[in-house]
């Protein structure tokens, strides 16, 4: 045989440190496997808590989205209850027609803050987009497909028609 070493007992062997280091990596594996798992659960529960939440939010804004012109359009209703009110003790007809005009003012500024505005239709050329022709009438006056005469106003909501204004337009005779 050959010259065989003498191992010494406080060292194990090449093989048994591999085993053991193996053991060692394979636990150590397991464990970074367990804590990744945890990790992506983790996230994944946060981004499905962060969705529920933006979720609730979104439809709190849809639900109140409509505080502030609500806000600007009860101080108009105050004041149509007052002049109802007026109106009844009082016979005063023109000054029941200026509160009135007033509260047709405050009520047209109010729409106006939020993007809401009358369509201009009067003397201007017909527009199937934002005029709805009720009639035509024959006229020497005005160019053909001129709109001569307003029966109901349009309006606008930034730039979609609300409701198209009702229009007479002028057609050659």
């Amino acid at each position: 045989m050959a010259d065989a070493q003498p191992q010494d007992p406080s060292r194990p062997n090449n093989e048994a440190e591999n085993e053991l280091s193996s053991a060692d990596d394979l636990n150590q594996l397991r464990d970074d496997l367990t804590e990744a798992t945890n990790r992506a659960l983790r996230a994944q529960a946060d981004l499905e808590n962060y969705r529920k939440r933006a979720q609730r939010e979104m439809d709190d804004e849809r639900r109140y989205a409509n505080m502030p012109l609500l806000k600007d359009l009860l101080p108009v209703l105050d004041n149509i209850s007052r002049a109802v009110e007026s109106a009844e003790k009082t016979h005063d007809v023109q000054g029941l027609l200026t509160g009135v005009q007033m509260i047709g003012k405050q009520l047209e500024d109010a729409l106006a803050r939020f993007g809401c505005r009358r369509i201009e239709a009067l003397h201007q050329p017909f527009d199937p987009h934002l005029h709805q022709a009720i009639l035509q009438q024959p006229t020497t006056e005005h160019d053909e497909n001129t709109v001569v005469g307003v029966a109901q106003e349009g309006y606008k909501l930034h730039d979609r028609v609300v409701r198209p204004t009702q229009v007479i337009v002028s057609k050659s005779p």
